[in-house]
Order: C-alpha cells, then structure tokens, then sequence
C-alpha cells in the first residue's frame, strides 16, 4: 500500500478529490469513488467533479466509527 502523503488532519487540502480520500483512506481510487456516491456521504458536486470538505469529511467519519 502507497504511504499518504498527509500525516493529520490539518495537513489535508480544504477539498478532498477522490484520489486523496484514497490515499487518506488506504483504499482503492475505485472504491473511493464508490463510497462519493453512497447516499449520506458528504459530496459537493462542482460540475462533473466530486469533491469532499475536509470538516464534513471528518464529521462523516466521526458519526461512522463512534467518535
């Protein structure tokens, strides 16, 4: 698995694309595209790009795994 780049929330761009939340996520670019289009996840469509907030990113994460 590739190392991310990123080592803490604050190092992490305002707006996640799909290759980043891979990369923050360990997993596969395809499945990260997946999981935008999953209902309930935090998506800001902007044209034909998908993008994540890093503060709705974290929230999403903290509501999904108990805090």
């Amino acid at each position: 698995m590739k190392k991310s780049i990123y080592k803490n929330y604050d190092e992490l761009p305002l707006f996640l694309n799909a290759k980043i939340l891979a990369e923050v996520l360990g997993i596969a670019p395809s499945s990260a595209y997946e999981l935008m289009h999953e209902k309930g996840f935090p998506v800001l469509k902007v044209g034909n790009r998908l993008l994540v907030e890093k503060s709705k990113f974290k929230e999403w994460i903290e509501r999904n795994t108990g805090g």
